[in-house]
């Protein structure tokens, strides 16, 4: 069988971009229809706590609320999971945090998106996270690094990954499960195991690999004439849904 593009549950085509293309994408976005990073990054992180919500339904109590550990880099990826822990916080679960990165030397809108959490009094784990911290969670959403992998994962972010994937507790990836190449789905070290991955905007080519689990795409508020101007055009698939489960369409060779 060979692999075609990535399709919604009624098989409708949905076209992936690499990691290049992705840029432009974010570039064009940004520089010629005046969105905001920060826009964009609050319908990911909104959309990743929606996803996170479904999978803790099952267990949701104000009595005792379930926990949901954030691993999230210095960067965008990491900056929606900020985003994802502030509305998690926002509907009753408890949230940890934990950076690559002191909370200092972030910079950008992944700052905002701290700044905003430590105001509400969540502040990061001062550590990258040990085996008991993974064991006390329910659910641990991976905002690491997203489509941006330069080599493997090093340091906290390496550490990070070695002992989520040693816990065996679900995990919810943002984009890419971090340490996968977004546009061949290389894996030059370490890499996260997600049960679900949420992709934005666009899938990747990298998502055709099996750690990535579920697949599901968020729309973060893209124009289709950004898509257009880059020569990219399809006809609108989200329909009424802000995050859509997505299929792998194959078709059998001749």
């Amino acid at each position: 069988f060979e692999v075609l593009p990535f399709g919604t549950q009624v098989w409708q085509a949905i076209p992936q971009v690499d990691e290049a293309q992705m840029r432009e994408v974010d570039r064009v976005a940004v520089e010629d229809f005046q969105l905001g990073v920060l826009q964009m990054m609050e319908n990911a992180g909104r959309n990743l706590a929606g996803l996170a919500y479904q999978h803790l339904h099952q267990g949701f109590s104000l009595v005792k609320p379930q926990k949901v550990l954030v691993l999230a880099g210095s960067g965008g990826n990491g900056g929606g999971g900020l985003c994802a822990a502030r509305h998690l916080h926002n509907h009753g679960f408890q949230v940890l945090t934990a950076l690559t990165r002191p909370a200092e030397s972030l910079t950008g809108p992944a700052a905002v998106q701290l700044a905003i959490l430590q105001a509400s009094g969540l502040a990061p784990c001062a550590e990258t996270p040990s085996e008991g911290d993974f064991e006390a969670v329910d659910l641990v959403l991976d905002a690491l690094i997203g489509y941006s992998l330069n080599g493997p994962p090093r340091g906290p972010a390496e550490r990070m990954i070695e002992g989520l994937n040693a816990s065996g507790k679900p995990v919810i990836s943002l984009d890419l499960p971090s340490g996968l190449e977004a546009s061949q789905g290389e894996t030059p070290g370490v890499c996260v195991r997600a049960d679900q991955t949420l992709s934005l905007a666009l899938p990747k080519p990298g998502l055709l690999h099996p750690d990535c689990g579920a697949l599901f795409l968020a729309d973060i508020g893209i124009p289709p004439e950004v898509y257009h101007s880059l020569g990219i055009r399809f006809a609108p698939f989200f329909g009424g849904e802000s995050v859509l489960p997505m299929r792998k369409i194959r078709r059998k060779l001749q």
